[in-house]
């Protein structure tokens, strides 16, 4: 009775097959996530705030000297998006809170990818649209990775949590996060009408 269906396998560790009343729909567990992770630090980034998660051990980043000073000079917009990037002495930093929605995440991998949103920019000051591209580059890290397996109550949750998220029909790419398939689309594809 749900519109996306109920699981019913997963293949290849990255495609959830989901029955339908009349068809199947298939989802791309890793695009699918993380655009629901997306959306839920746009909420929270609107409502109150993005929850935080101190590290218990910062993650020191050596970067080159202008990658230093450009992630810095960004870091009281990043610390809206719920990341604290510190100065570290020389030109390391310190990662000592990230967004609490993304669990544990590599932090040099992360501030990696903001140093290319950034640089993608031209300049240190992150507008709402740079905002919800960093966003976005964290909703990937958080996100669940293809390559893992699902268990079969945490693929239904995945499909419930996508029909209630507006936008989830595709991620934060603009690629599909699912495909439908109805049955007389499968019959005629066997020539069966």
């Amino acid at each position: 009775t749900h519109p996306l269906g109920a699981a019913r396998a997963q293949l290849h560790e990255n495609w959830i097959i989901a029955q339908t009343a009349d068809g199947i729909v298939i989802v791309d567990q890793h695009a699918a996530h993380e655009r629901l992770v997306y959306e839920r630090l746009k909420a929270q980034m609107a409502e109150k705030g993005i929850a935080r998660q101190p590290l218990l051990i910062p993650e020191i980043v050596t970067l080159s000297p202008a990658d230093a000073a450009l992630i810095l000079a960004a870091a009281p917009a990043l610390a809206e998006a719920g990341l604290i990037v510190e100065p570290f002495g020389g030109t390391a930093v310190a990662l000592t809170e990230t967004p609490a929605i993304l669990g544990a995440v590599n932090g040099a991998a992360l501030i990696r990818d903001i140093l290319d949103e950034l640089a993608d920019t031209g300049h240190s000051q992150l507008t709402r649209a740079r905002i919800d591209a960093v966003l976005s580059r964290m909703a990937c890290h958080g996100s669940v990775r293809s390559g893992r397996q699902m268990r079969p109550e945490e693929m239904n949750a995945l499909l419930r949590e996508m029909e209630a998220t507006p936008n989830s029909g595709q991620c934060n790419h603009g690629r599909p996060t699912w495909v439908e398939l109805k049955l007389q689309d499968i019959e005629r594809l066997f020539g069966r009408r």
